[in-house]
């Protein structure tokens, strides 16, 4: 399909009632509900009745969401190459298309060799449709607005923990041992839908259809628009970003991972009650972008990273405390900060790189982010089965993120 707008489009368009831009948001949360939502965060809410019916121990599983993760970083890598030859129009629903797909054959495999191949693709999907998503947002708002556009956007992680939540179990009690096929399909036919609607629906730049970026401002003077130079980017100011992504990439997945582990385990909660608990910080996830990505256009990055990463510190250090009566406190604080960073660091990059060079650039940042992803849960369950508790795990993470706030306050504040 070409990525040229057909010839009466910009007039159709410029008659809609409010900006295109908030089209390219509602399809750009779409995905990425799709991407990070579905085709990742649901993964731990399929595992048990998956490992159950297969009989999968927990080495395996835990080899499964690997193959994922090296999958995904291996698309981040490759791209801002793809990114040079291929539109966001392209590339988006090409790469929901094939994790769509590669989730319907999982929900038929047999083996751990082909869920983890499949599930491989899928991690592929996830990595390409993410990067060039949160670029694609980049392109359609102004500097003033790009940290309040991408928060809106990644809330779509968060509205995907919420409909997995309820779906998967209910599905689960409906089918029974073989219900986690069927959650697969579903998920799937969700996903490929929204291929259809991007393809449908995505425009590459406002150019395409003869507008501008959108600004609460009718004309939007030139110093909010990003900077669109031939000169390379910054390779330290990158790397000075990717290090803080690792950061977050390192310890949210921690919080996210053993939190219920060390309340059933630890703190003598049910499974219910633990889950019902984690449902909470879904919830307040929904906002987290929007909050902190709109602060941070009216404050500026470098003020609102300090702020997330103090916040995200004190929530960790109260579950490393393993404190009943302030636990809600930690959820509240993790909940409401979860995906602020990834809505922070993406309008970061367009201010220093402008949307051109935006997934290029913010494709190498979440490599490294990735690299905290994997590298995080290991280290923190290797402490915990060596010492006996997670709550030294919490404690790793805290003082990550004490790193973290550091390194940004060390951050160089860019120029228009």
């Amino acid at each position: 399909m070409s990525s040229h707008a057909p010839l009466k489009l910009p007039y159709l368009c410029n008659k809609l009632p409010f900006h295109y831009g908030w089209i390219i948001i509602v399809t750009s949360f779409l995905s990425i509900l799709s991407c990070l939502g579905l085709g990742r965060f649901a993964f731990g809410m399929l595992l048990p009745s998956m490992a159950l019916d297969l009989g999968l121990n927990n080495s395996q599983t835990g080899f499964i969401g690997t193959i994922n993760f090296i999958g995904y970083l291996g698309s981040v890598l490759l791209v801002s190459k793809l990114a040079k030859k291929f539109s966001h129009r392209a590339l988006i629903p090409s790469s929901l298309f094939l994790i769509g797909f590669s989730m319907i054959m999982i929900s038929q495999a047999q083996s751990l060799a082909s869920i983890a191949l499949l599930y491989f693709f899928t991690g592929i999907g996830s990595g390409f449709a993410n990067v060039i998503t949160m670029s694609l947002v980049l392109a359609w708002f102004v500097r003033e607005e790009s940290g309040k556009a991408c928060g809106l956007v990644v809330g779509g992680s968060g509205m995907a923990i919420l409909i997995a939540g309820q779906l998967i179990p209910a599905v689960n009690i409906i089918y029974g041992a073989g219900g986690w096929r069927h959650n697969w399909v579903i998920l799937a036919l969700i996903v490929l839908t929204i291929a259809i609607l991007n393809m449908l629906l995505i425009r590459n730049t406002p150019e395409e259809i003869g507008t501008l970026p959108y600004s609460r401002r009718k004309s939007p003077p030139s110093s909010t628009l990003f900077p669109e130079t031939d000169t390379p980017p910054n390779s330290k100011i990158i790397y000075h970003l990717g290090f803080i992504y690792f950061c977050f990439g390192f310890t949210y997945v921690i919080y996210a991972t053993f939190f219920v582990s060390t309340l059933v385990q630890e703190m003598s909660f049910t499974e219910g009650g633990a889950g019902l608990l984690w449902s909470w910080v879904g919830i307040l996830s929904l906002f987290s972008g929007l909050i902190f990505g709109t602060l941070s256009d009216k404050l500026g990055r470098k003020k609102i990273l300090l702020m997330v990463f103090t916040l995200q510190t004190v929530s960790y250090l109260l579950i490393a405390a393993q404190l009943s009566d302030l636990l809600f406190l930690s959820i509240g604080l993790f909940g409401i900060t979860a995906w602020s960073i990834p809505s922070i660091m993406i309008a970061a990059v367009g201010d220093y790189v402008g949307p051109a060079k935006a997934a290029q650039v913010f494709g190498f940042v979440t490599f490294l982010f990735g690299i905290g992803q994997i590298s995080g849960p290991f280290l923190a369950g290797f402490m915990a089965d060596n010492l006996g508790s997670f709550s030294y795990s919490f404690f790793m993470a805290a003082f990550f993120t004490t790193i973290a706030f550091y390194a940004s306050l060390k951050l160089q504040n860019h120029k228009n």
